[in-house]
């Protein structure tokens, strides 16, 4: 398998885990375990950042286009309906 599939399949991977500690530590009630989760949490996050550079940085991923003003204000407007 090639590195760049191996790169973006750990990114995946990574921004699920953070979905599912996010809901983890919503739910927790004891203090020391959430506050446990959220560093682990934390360590994860910069983890993935730190993937995601090195991604970037060979190509390996590609950011969506920027979004254009009317698009910006069309999603505000929406927004705030």
């Amino acid at each position: 398998m090639e590195e760049k599939y191996m790169v973006n399949d750990i990114l995946e991977g990574t921004k699920g885990s953070l979905k599912t500690y996010e809901g983890v530590i919503v739910e927790t009630q004891n203090t020391n375990l959430r506050q446990a989760i959220q560093e682990i949490r934390n360590s994860c996050e910069t983890f993935q950042y730190d993937l995601f550079r090195v991604a970037n940085l060979k190509g390996y991923y590609t950011p969506a286009a920027k979004a254009t003003q009317t698009e910006i204000e069309q999603v505000k407007t929406e927004v705030q309906q």
